[in-house]
């Protein structure tokens, strides 16, 4: 049997590591308290990452509007003073004090018009609003001065008029348990005077980076040395998918990778580690964790995999937890977790888009392609909307990758695609 054939299939391989990682993530995780005011500070930081997830209902603390006010600019009106205005028969109202946004009017005296702004109090005994452009004049007087202002035709009660509580009133729920925590959630949930949400703990990642050459950002380069960009590529994916990650760097030693799962926290729901998963002589996880499975997925890059279940913590009180192992070459690695592990996490957590936007577009130019594999090319949309690649197919150029905008792919059975022939693609930002 020909080594291809032997090849896992993309398809197969990404549902594999759903059946796996799915369950463990839909486990009820910890909730704990989300401060809003804080959140929303991080957020316009920029420092927000992923998606906070609703662990419970939550109800509004205040009725949303919590006063009847104005929908429109306009004139706060009692509705009985028009009967049987007409442009032929206009009704005459003296003007009353204006009503700005923010402030408390006095009650509405009869046979006056008040002139109200947008959102502001409907004054006690007004029940109708009418626009500013069906008056006359339609415009408000200088404030201080004597106007009247004249209506030609009647107006139903509520008209324009959003009565408090219309929207959500106290005690109502407003957001349900498993909603993600996003833009039109966060409004609401301020608006309706909640100040703390109990939140799903976003799980728990343990990010290791293996390979006796690395080293730390920041770190002097050594001899033959190199530094961990998939430590720092990984963690950044990992937590835009909502995840909280603790990173470790392990070189090419089994003791030290045991040593580094035995210590692993104690609520570490998944494990992920980048390199020694091939068949050299220092492949370190594929020696060490021998229950997982290892093998070749016929996609390129990204071919070496290892997925399976391993022990973590007090090796006499072991706890199972899902591990996804990826190649060590960068490009191989977050391709690896764009085609197989993001869309699961994205799903647990909520995180927003579960899945890359897709796409299809004529080719810039022609490429050729690995006929028995997935092959995932790097590229972005010319000006004319075609797709050209950005870089060659190797596994190690990380710069390629990051002034990429899409990821290319060339499906199985397919040895080369024409410039002008469409292809499928990925927007990865």
């Amino acid at each position: 049997m020909h080594a291809e054939s032997r090849r896992r299939p993309v398809d197969d391989h990404r549902e594999a590591v759903r059946a796996l990682i799915g369950p463990a993530l839909a486990v009820a995780r910890r909730a704990e308290a989300c401060d809003l005011a804080e959140e929303l500070a991080a957020a316009g930081r920029g420092s927000a990452a992923g998606a906070r997830v609703a662990a419970a209902d939550v109800a509004a603390v205040v009725d949303l509007p919590g006063f009847d006010n104005s929908q429109m600019d306009g004139y706060a009106v009692r509705a009985a003073d028009l009967t049987g205005a007409a442009p032929s028969d206009p009704v005459e109202l003296p003007v009353g004090a204006p009503v700005p946004a923010g402030t408390q009017p006095p009650p509405l005296a009869p046979g006056t018009a008040a002139p109200v702004m947008t959102g502001a109090p409907i004054p006690d005994g007004a029940d109708a609003v009418i626009k500013i452009e069906e008056v006359d004049p339609p415009a408000f007087p200088e404030p201080g001065t004597a106007a009247t202002v004249r209506f030609t035709a009647p107006v139903a009660l509520g008209t324009f008029v959003r009565r408090a509580g219309s929207d959500v009133a106290a005690g109502d729920v407003v957001v349900l348990a498993g909603t993600r925590l996003g833009p039109a959630q966060l409004g609401v949930l301020v608006a309706a005077g909640v100040s703390e949400v109990e939140v799903a703990e976003p799980p728990h990642v343990l990010l290791i980076s293996t390979g006796s050459e690395l080293v730390a950002a920041g770190e002097p380069l050594g001899p033959a040395q190199l530094y961990d960009a998939n430590g720092a590529a990984l963690t950044a994916a990992l937590a835009e998918v909502g995840c909280r990650v603790t990173h470790r760097v392990v070189p090419d030693d089994p003791a030290a990778l045991r040593t580094v799962l035995a210590e692993a926290p104690d609520d570490v729901a998944l494990v992920v580690t980048s390199g020694g998963v091939s068949a050299g002589a220092y492949e370190v996880v594929r020696q060490t964790l021998t229950d997982a499975w290892f093998g070749h997925v016929a996609v390129q890059p990204g071919g070496p995999q290892g997925l399976g279940t391993i022990a973590l913590g007090d090796p006499t009180a072991p706890r199972d937890v899902p591990l996804v192992a990826f190649p060590g070459n960068p490009v191989s690695a977050l391709v690896s977790f764009e085609l197989f592990l993001r869309p699961v996490l994205a799903e647990a957590t909520g995180a927003v888009p579960a899945h890359r936007p897709p796409g299809r577009a004529p080719l810039a130019e022609a490429v050729d392609s690995p006929e028995h594999l997935h092959q995932v090319r790097r590229g972005r949309l010319d000006a004319d909307g075609r797709v050209e690649m950005v870089g060659g197919p190797g596994s190690h150029l990380l710069a390629h990758l990051a002034m990429a905008t899409l990821l290319v792919h060339v499906p199985p059975g397919v040895a080369h695609v024409d410039a002008g022939d469409d292809v499928d693609h990925w927007e990865i930002r």
